[in-house]
């Protein structure tokens, strides 16, 4: 189950993440708003994928966002603290442009070293009726 709620979130994640890594990049951004882009929106899209399954349940608005909050905050931040430092601390990965491969392969290894870390974080807290338990009613 924890496997499964990260790969969950991990996938909102990456959308999030490349998908502001590319318009930073193509917009010519410095990192520091391309990278805080990319945070906002890996958030955005990890909420997303939540509450569109809760809200397919037929819950409430309201419930729903408050279950995706209570389900994705703590994975989504491990997952966004890995990712982003991974690249920030990669020699290059930061300043690589969309035609090169490290602008590719830097993402793809900081969000499966994401998927590692925060696998174990999202079993603590499905052990404690915390994280994706409180939202596991409903799918």
């Amino acid at each position: 189950m924890a496997a499964k709620a990260t790969l969950h979130c991990l996938t909102g994640c990456a959308v999030g993440e490349v998908l502001g890594m590319v318009i930073g990049t193509a917009l010519g951004w410095g990192n520091v708003p391309t990278m805080i882009l990319a945070i906002v929106l890996a958030f955005f899209f990890g909420y997303a994928l939540t509450l569109r399954g809760i809200l397919a349940a037929g819950v409430d608005l309201r419930t729903a966002v408050r279950g995706a909050l209570a389900a994705d905050t703590l994975s989504i931040t491990v997952m966004e603290l890995i990712d982003n430092g991974v690249i920030a601390l990669w020699p290059g990965a930061m300043d690589a442009h969309l035609s090169e491969g490290l602008f590719w392969i830097a993402p793809a290894i900081s969000l499966a070293l994401a998927f590692v870390v925060t696998t174990p974080v999202n079993k603590w807290l499905i052990g404690r009726g915390k994280g994706h338990a409180v939202v596991h009613q409903y799918h």
